[in-house]
């Protein structure tokens, strides 16, 4: 059975602007954009090319089933955190039993699915769990993939857990120094990256200037 330790941390309210980029409004009133809009500049230009080398369509259609597939891992994910029953023939089945050992080296849970913000970044989120891995607490993201990716594919995921280690602290007070990367992978094991928050945040900085320069938010 995982534990779980609650927190006070405020919902937060989605806009969407004019653009279609997604705004959180925090309860002072503030608009932050989002976490992984900042940490999607890294790979704006890569998965630029990429759209126009396999054509519109066909981008479309890998894009759609990995999201299904990438909304269908974290339900399940989170019911087995929740201590629910999971259903895994909903999912891809050998990726699944692929990822539990690595789930069950989860207790502790701070945060499942939580909306984040912080004033220091000016960014807002929401973090897929934070929680004790192997006993220190973690930010911890659930990815899937349709091939095996190596530290520097990812390095967008690393720079989106240190912001939601340091959003998570201003609005508690707990330090989060770890992230853990739990990688389901089509056809083969699950991968688990772990790093440390202050080897990626100064990374995610220089995003949010960027995102500040171009959008003026």
């Amino acid at each position: 059975m995982t534990t779980h330790i609650h927190h006070d941390i405020p919902k937060l309210e989605r806009v969407t602007n004019s653009d279609g980029s997604r705004l959180y409004k925090t309860p002072s009133g503030a608009a932050y954009p989002s976490v992984t809009t900042i940490t999607g500049l890294h790979k704006k230009q890569a998965i630029m090319e990429w759209r126009k080398r396999v054509g519109e369509e066909k981008a479309n259609a890998i894009s759609s089933k990995a999201a299904k597939r990438g909304t269908a891992i974290h339900k399940v994910c989170e019911d087995f955190l929740n201590n629910e029953f999971v259903e895994p023939h909903l999912v891809d089945v050998p990726m699944w039993n692929s990822l539990v050992p690595l789930l069950s080296r989860i207790d502790n849970v701070h945060c499942l699915e939580t909306p984040l913000y912080s004033d220091h970044l000016k960014v807002a989120g929401t973090v897929d769990c934070i929680a004790e891995f192997d006993g220190k607490v973690s930010v911890i993201d659930f990815k899937t993939s349709g091939r095996v990716k190596t530290r520097d594919d990812i390095h967008d995921y690393f720079m989106q857990c240190a912001a939601y280690a340091v959003a998570f602290e201003e609005r508690t007070g707990v330090p989060v120094s770890r992230l853990v990367i739990l990688m389901g992978i089509d056809d083969h094991p699950a991968s688990l990256f772990i790093e440390k928050r202050d080897d990626w945040i100064d990374g995610f900085i220089g995003l949010r200037e960027q995102y500040l320069q171009w959008k003026g938010v």
